[in-house]
């Protein structure tokens, strides 16, 4: 929903309106990171207030809930518009924090990409250390395990059982 600058200061009072132009867009892009989280800060107050706000005079114009000025509400189409621009304020407000924190993200992994590169090439070639062939030459001489029976010893008692039982060999 778009809502002209006339309606916006129609809406808001005079510090409001300041700071939703604060969170506009040439203007939010030059505030500093404290800034910016100070705005946001602000701004979420003000957005619950009207929140607040507009929530008791929907209470009031239901009934529910006693009128909190010289006479009880009759609408809150105001309030409800003025917590949608500051919850708009706040939204762009977050998405430039975020924007900034992903640029900042962003040249960090760059800078870290960069200084692993640099010291890997410094530390040379991994390959200097290695042998040309890959051959084994005599290689490793195998140990005989004498606790085992050997090769196929065991499966021919079995078979020799079996024969014995099914009266011939199979």
């Amino acid at each position: 929903m778009t809502i002209s600058s006339r309606q916006e200061a129609r809406l808001l009072t005079a510090d409001e309106a300041e700071l939703v132009g604060r969170s506009h867009h040439p203007r939010i892009q030059d505030i500093a990171d404290r800034d910016l989280d100070d705005l946001i800060h602000r701004l979420r107050e003000r957005r619950d207030r009207a929140r607040g706000i507009a929530h008791r005079q929907r209470r009031e114009i239901r009934g529910r809930a006693a009128p909190s000025g010289a006479r009880p509400a009759s609408d809150d189409t105001g309030s409800r518009q003025k917590a949608g621009l500051l919850a708009s304020a706040v939204k762009r407000a977050n998405k430039e924090r975020e924007r900034r924190r992903t640029a900042e993200a962003r040249g960090s992994l760059v800078s870290h990409a960069r200084r692993a590169l640099a010291l890997r090439r410094e530390a040379g070639d991994p390959a200097a250390d290695r042998p040309e062939s890959r051959t084994a030459h005599e290689g490793m001489t195998p140990i005989p395990n004498e606790s085992l029976a050997p090769s196929g010893a065991l499966q021919q008692e079995g078979q020799e059982i079996a024969m014995r039982r099914g009266g011939g060999p199979r």
